[in-house]
């Protein structure tokens, strides 16, 4: 899950980490007010799920009402397109409305899990700003990386280290290092699986600020940070997938023509990998799970065929904890509720898969049966084209 960047920067000013004097916006009245509530020059910037909003004209530098008022009427209720969004862009509902900082350097700041090192990784970099991921694959070597023990948590001693990395004044170390540790205690406490400030900025008063700040959150952590699953913005969320984690599936929309209903986190990336091996696009990751009833394939179902862009539809279940029959019946059920008149191929294995063949053989539906995957999508894929 991932929150807005003024929620970012409220959950890190309770950790200590230094931001400046912002407040939020839903219109122009309300950004000029907030602009008035701090003085002198503001930022105003659209808050939507994503980075580059700078390059996109997300961010404005104002230096006086009309300025504000204008930034504010250029964003409110249009979408956002950058280089993360896709063409389809974000909608802007709301602005945090920032004072200006005095910068005089600008640092990168990230927090992720390195999984293959099963710990915390910080990657730091003395060129924040908007062109760090330029720099990260021209000069990877003047990225800084360290690994956390879990163990022990961070420690001063390479906090400070990787400040003199990024090759800050000595006075500057004492203020940045809190900074860095009140990071790493926000995405120990909260479950993050992502923090990245940039840029992290020193401002020519010799002041340290997170001047934007991104967060995601483990979703399965959820339950027990309810304030944090309080700051989730379905506006910014691919709708399909809204729908589908509001009903309990796994679901990651994708932009191809064959929908997917499998059982299993695994199955399912070796059935998205067959359909492209065979010459198709994949619509979705959709894993429906263990001992999925009759009414959850049907729902099953029912989140693929709200992609508009399906041809067709994928059925595949190796059955261990679930059962083929199951299954079976709902595929049957979901096809005579739905009234489903694309092709459906079905490659049931496992668990009572005989019983399950005989449901699919007797429902009087024209479905499309397969015995391996390689031929279950090939089948998808041919009937996808015919159907285009």
């Amino acid at each position: 899950m991932d929150i807005h960047e003024y929620q970012a920067k409220e959950l890190l000013a309770k950790f200590g980490v230094p931001i400046p004097r912002g407040g939020l916006a839903y219109s122009p009245e309300q950004a000029t007010y907030r602009a008035s509530e701090m003085g002198g020059v503001v930022v105003v910037k659209a808050q939507i799920h994503s980075g580059a909003r700078g390059k996109a004209g997300g961010i404005k530098v104002c230096k006086n009402e009309s300025e504000i008022e204008a930034a504010a009427e250029s964003m409110l209720g249009r979408k956002l397109v950058t280089t993360q969004t896709g063409p389809a862009g974000k909608l802007v509902s709301r602005l945090y409305i920032e004072e200006a900082t005095n910068i005089d350097k600008e640092l990168y700041l990230g927090f992720v899990m390195d999984r293959a090192a099963e710990r915390i990784m910080v990657v730091a970099s003395a060129a924040g700003g908007m062109d760090i991921e330029e720099i990260s694959a021209s000069q990877p070597d003047t990225i800084i990386r360290v690994n956390v023990d879990p163990a022990v948590g961070m420690q001063q001693f390479q906090a400070r280290e990787i400040a003199f990395g990024l090759g800050v004044d000595p006075e500057i170390v004492n203020k940045l290092v809190p900074a860095i540790m009140g990071c790493y205690r926000a995405f120990r406490d909260l479950d993050a699986t992502m923090l990245e400030i940039n840029p992290m900025v020193i401002s020519k008063e010799k002041q340290v600020f997170a001047l934007d700040a991104k967060m995601s959150f483990d979703e399965n952590a959820l339950f027990r940070r309810p304030h944090i699953a309080e700051l989730r913005d379905k506006s910014q969320e691919d709708p399909r997938e809204t729908y589908a984690s509001d009903r309990g599936l796994a679901y990651v929309g994708l932009d191809g023509d064959i929908g997917c209903v499998v059982n299993g986190a695994g199955l399912a990336m070796a059935t998205l990998d067959m359909i492209k091996l065979a010459g198709g696009e994949p619509a979705n990751f959709l894993d429906i799970g263990g001992g999925a009833s009759p009414e959850r394939v049907t729902k099953s179902f029912k989140v693929v065929l709200r992609d508009k862009n399906v041809k067709a539809i994928l059925v595949n279940v190796f059955a261990g904890i679930n059962r083929c029959d199951w299954v079976a019946k709902g595929v049957v059920d979901a096809i005579k509720e739905l009234n489903i008149t694309m092709p459906v191929v079905v490659r049931l294995a496992g668990t009572n898969v005989e019983e399950g063949r005989k449901i699919i053989e007797q429902s009087g539906l024209t479905l499309i049966s397969a015995d391996t995957l390689a031929e279950a999508a090939k089948k998808a894929v041919s009937a996808a084209k015919q159907a285009a």
